[in-house]
Formats: C-alpha cells, structure tokens, sequence
C-alpha cells in the first residue's frame, strides 16, 4: 500500500516559481515510477512529468524547460520544481505513483493540491 501526500499549493504570478512536493509512504521496493498530473476545470487530467526508479523522466511538450521533475534517492519525496509560470499552469496538481508485485500492477493517487497563476 502506498500513501501521497502533496504540499506545495500556492497562487503565484505569472513568470514566477513554484515548487512541489509529494511525500509518500509505503513499501519502496514495488514502486516503478512517480509522476506529477494536473486537471484545469473543464479538462480532463493531463500528464505533467514522470520519473522512474532509475531516474528516467518524460515531461509534456507543454512544460519541458520549464518544470522538472526530481527525487530523493529512496523515492520517498517526489519534487516537481516550476518556473516560468503561466496563467494556463493553473490547475489541482496530483502526485501519481505505479508499483508492481506479484504480478500486479497498482495506481495510487494523492489528494491534489491548487497551483493558481496569475497574469
């Protein structure tokens, strides 16, 4: 079982900063990746970035060179560092992590947390 915790929400100005974190809890050795998704109202959740156990990372079209994603060595905090903010960055945040044992594959979800940009 795997437990997300996001912090990190915030309303900031456009062109600004803003870092993300995702705590989790849990076994680490069935964890396959982490990833950062957002939702803006009236859209469907949409992928921001993903990060693998051996640090492999995939972003948008719409956010590379912009956001990065990172982690600790253990995957117990999953950061999702963003800069250059735009108003269309908007949206409820979610952490996402994928584990697999036993021939299983599992999706967890945090609770979300608000990032408001401001133009």
């Amino acid at each position: 079982q795997v437990q997300l915790v996001e912090s990190g929400a915030g309303l900031v100005q456009a062109g600004g900063p803003l870092r993300l974190s995702c705590a989790r809890s849990g076994s680490i050795f069935t964890i396959n990746d982490m990833g950062w998704y957002r939702q803006a109202p009236g859209n469907e959740r949409e992928l921001v970035a993903t990060i693998t156990r051996v640090a492999s990372t995939n972003d948008a079209d719409s956010v590379k060179g912009r956001f990065t994603i990172s982690t600790d060595n253990a995957m117990n905090t999953v950061y999702l560092q963003m800069a250059s903010l735009r108003p269309e960055d908007t949206a409820v945040y979610y952490c996402k992590a994928v584990t697999y044992s036993g021939g299983t594959w599992k999706t967890y979800w945090g609770q979300g947390t608000q990032v408001t940009v401001s133009s």
